[in-house]
């Protein structure tokens, strides 16, 4: 008998065998990939109860670079300031007003800068400092941050800060201590700070505290309140979002006077300091005070309105 001769291929009953096993299996493998991907595990379920909520990051600050400080201010505004920069010779005048860029590791950071100008009787003083306050803690923003080293720097010349009174309840009879809601008091640093500073902090009258000299029993003699001139250090209005004025007058040498006026403002986390000095001489009167607040002020606005550019 002849035998059939061999060709490649599978016979019947192999093929059929195969189609099988590739059925079960691609069914078994369907359902195992199924299986493991529509139910999670138990260590998948303990890893999520155990993350928690995510919580909120604060918002950045406005402003992420600074403007360079000794081009900042036009020579118009500079020749009012130095009145003594114009006998000078051109390059000595023309070094006083270009000013000494400050030191710093981070330009993004901090910048400053300062002018000069020296008469025989008089001698001038300008300085910038422009701090960009950053928070290292998600959970406070930089305008947060920004208002804390603007509050120490107020109170550190002080400048008292008005500690924020909590709202009365509605229905609270008259004259009935009522404990503040929660969240409703003031930050710690501006209250306790203020009323530091400040002995009509939590009276709002001046003290009536007897002299040293007043005999025991007798009636107190009241301290006297001090004449407002307007010129006194304070806090000042429609600059940035907060800001102070500071003025200090000394005695330099046998004759001498000096007067420096410094505004500080904050501006979202940006911090601004002017500071503006008068030194006199010999038999030169002390140097005005309402004039150099006011030249100090309109550079301070000029660099506010540069902020908002």
């Amino acid at each position: 008998m002849q035998r059939k001769r061999y060709a490649p291929g599978r016979t019947g009953s192999t093929a059929r065998t195969a189609v099988v096993l590739t059925s079960v299996l691609g069914l078994g493998l369907g359902l195992g990939l199924t299986g493991c991907s529509a139910s999670p595990t138990t260590d998948d379920i303990a890893v999520d109860a155990k993350a928690g909520p995510v919580s909120p990051v604060a918002p950045p600050g406005r402003y992420r670079t600074l403007f360079e400080p000794c081009g900042a201010v036009p020579q118009s505004t500079l020749k009012d300031l130095l009145p003594g920069a114009a006998a000078l010779p051109d390059a000595e005048r023309g070094k006083a007003y270009r000013g000494v860029a400050a030191v710093t590791y981070d330009t993004d950071r901090r910048v400053g800068c300062a002018w000069k100008a020296d008469s025989p009787e008089t001698s001038h003083r300008l300085a910038l400092d422009i701090e960009r306050v950053v928070s290292y803690d998600p959970a406070v923003s930089d305008d947060d941050r920004a208002q804390e080293v603007y509050l120490r720097k107020q109170l550190a010349v002080g400048i008292p800060v008005p500690p924020t009174t909590p709202p009365t309840p509605t229905g609270t009879a008259t004259g009935t201590a009522t404990p503040p809601s929660s969240g409703a008091t003031a930050p710690e640093i501006t209250t306790n700070a203020a009323n530091a500073a400040s002995p009509t902090a939590t009276t709002g009258k001046p003290s009536t505290a007897p002299t040293s000299g007043a005999p025991s029993g007798g009636t107190p003699t009241p301290t006297p309140t001090p004449t407002s001139t307007g010129l006194e250090p304070r806090v000042l209005d429609g600059l940035g979002e907060i800001a102070y004025l500071d003025d200090t007058l000394s005695t330099v040498g046998a004759n001498g006077h000096q007067r420096v006026v410094s505004v500080v403002f904050r501006t979202s986390n940006v911090i601004v300091t002017v500071s503006y000095r008068e030194q006199t001489t010999g038999s030169v009167e002390a140097p005005d005070s309402e004039e150099l607040q006011e030249k100090a002020r309109n550079l301070a606005r000029m660099l506010a309105e540069r902020l908002e550019e």
